[in-house]
């Protein structure tokens, strides 16, 4: 960029990396919290995203950071595996996008089925939901989704002869806030994020009454926040299961970060996205994440459609938010040592609906019941059982679709005018699944008979069909019978080349 056009830029760059800086402040913390680690943890995630991963993105307009569609993932890794392994888990994780980025293997992950995607998020957001109804009454989540159900009963019954209920309270407090600036906001305040004031509401309400609530605790230096990767830990990496861990998180990561800088590109009319650099860039990002023992990032569309918004048209408004976050937090922790954690939970809670987006769902019926049926399927197996495998059901479930239509195949014999010609029309894809029943309609047709092929409506065809056909011919030979393979318009859908035999024809 010329030195007049960063001069012309940079106030505008400047209000919106002020304003990213608004709205990532609470998300950092809150998804630390909902990921059962302490909030600096998010807070590092963050700066990184915005001083390294914003330098280097591929998409200029992507800010980069903690994101709830993490959180769960990571709430189960450390449960299983201990915080330490965090560390190895994300330096992996994040070497595998470093290198699929380098590969250019960057479209492939957005090939994942937006079923899949938005039934992922809905689960997440409906753990997320769960787990943080227990963090607003100042309690302890509970390991599963259906654990944190159960128990909140019994929350609610602990909370209401304690100060739990004061939390819950501020939580609730700070729900009601975000939905009501979210619906009434006027137009020239619409750069206030609706979090920060909620959580700035909470708190001053919680001073100014004294409350004895649970608070965010952040280090006076953070320096201290951050657990330096440890060597030893690294030959965990030999475990099955932490391996698995780490492609799982880079594979989630990647996906989400692609499709968010896709549904960026759409927000604004400048530079697109490079999807390669960025899935580098976020590559190099969660390595660092994981040296300093911090949270894994991706691009997040919350933060991201405000840098928009906001009116940013370089990658400088993101570097500079996460230069906002190391200052914020370097010389104001006291003010984050202030904030309610149930506070930070209501945000949570709030962006764990809107995760669960009824209006994909009502969308996804344009296209038939089976994407619906594989959102909800993907949604209540990571409800029920954990989030990577309500993925894998989810891909299991999109697959099972595609063979399905690849097994498609119709087949009709019609009489021609001409005496004694037949056609034996094949409509959709002619695999080897469907060679029963291709050869019984073969079986129908009358000695003498010639019988034309024509493939142009074939979306694909294998060489077992192919060469049931032709042994048809040649079988047939002897009674006068003619098989005429006609080719035209089948270009590349053929699987291998025609042959012209006895009593076989073929014609392109």
């Amino acid at each position: 960029m010329r030195a007049a056009q960063l001069k012309a830029a940079l106030p505008r760059e400047l209000l919106a990396s002020v304003v990213v800086f608004l709205v990532a402040l609470p998300l950092c913390m809150g998804i630390a919290i909902a990921s059962g680690l302490p909030p600096a943890k998010g807070l590092i995630t963050g700066i990184i995203g915005g001083l390294v991963v914003g330098w280097l993105a591929g998409s200029p307009l992507q800010v980069s950071g903690p994101a709830a569609g993490l959180a769960v993932l990571v709430f189960e890794l450390v449960r299983q595996h201990g915080i330490a392994m965090l560390g190895p888990i994300l330096l992996l994780a994040g070497f595998l996008q470093l290198v699929a980025g380098r590969l250019k293997l960057g479209c492939w992950f957005r090939v994942t089925a937006p079923a899949v995607v938005y039934g992922m998020l809905a689960g997440i957001g409906v753990l997320i939901v769960l787990s943080q109804v227990h963090v607003m009454l100042d309690a302890v989540p509970k390991p599963s989704g259906l654990d944190n159900l159960a128990a909140f009963p019994a929350a609610v019954a602990q909370a209401l002869p304690s100060v739990g209920w004061q939390a819950g309270l501020l939580g609730l407090g700070t729900i009601a806030v975000m939905w009501l600036w979210e619906k009434f906001r006027p137009h020239s305040l619409r750069f206030i994020p609706g979090a920060l004031l909620g959580v700035g509401l909470a708190t001053g309400a919680s001073l100014l009454m004294a409350l004895q609530v649970k608070r965010v605790e952040v280090p006076a230096n953070l320096a201290e926040a951050i657990d330096w990767l440890k060597p030893a830990d690294l030959l965990n990496l030999a475990d099955p299961t932490v391996l698995i861990a780490a492609f799982a998180v880079a594979f989630i990561a990647s996906a989400e970060t692609l499709l968010s800088a896709a549904a960026v590109d759409r927000m604004h009319s400048g530079p697109r996205s490079d999807f390669d650099r960025e899935l580098s860039a976020q590559g190099v990002g969660n390595m660092l994440c994981g040296l300093l023992g911090a949270l894994p990032m991706t691009g997040v569309i919350v933060r991201s459609s405000a840098n928009v918004q906001a009116g940013a048209t370089t990658r400088l408004s993101t570097v500079f938010h996460g230069l906002w976050l190391l200052a914020f937090v370097l010389l104001l922790s006291s003010v984050l040592q202030s904030i309610p954690i149930a506070s930070l939970a209501g945000v949570l809670v709030y962006t764990g609906f809107k995760l669960v987006d009824i209006k994909a769902f009502r969308g996804l019926g344009r296209y038939g019941r089976m994407p619906m049926f594989t959102y909800a399927a993907t949604a209540l197996a990571i409800v029920f059982t954990d989030l990577l495998t309500g993925v894998l059901i989810g891909f299991g479930l999109t697959l099972a679709k595609l063979a399905w239509k690849a097994s498609r195949l119709k087949i009709s014999l019609i009489d021609l005018p001409a005496d004694g010609e037949m056609e034996l029309r094949l409509s959709g894809a002619a695999t080897f699944l469907k060679v029963p029943a291709l050869t019984q309609v073969l079986g129908t047709i009358p000695p003498g008979a010639t019988v034309h092929v024509p493939l142009n409506n074939l979306s694909y065809i294998d060489h077992s069909c192919l060469e049931l056909l032709e042994e048809w011919g040649r079988a047939n030979a002897a009674k006068g019978s003619k098989l005429l393979i006609e080719a035209r318009g089948l270009k590349r859908r053929l699987e291998g080349r025609l042959r012209t035999t006895s009593g076989v024809g073929s014609s392109a």
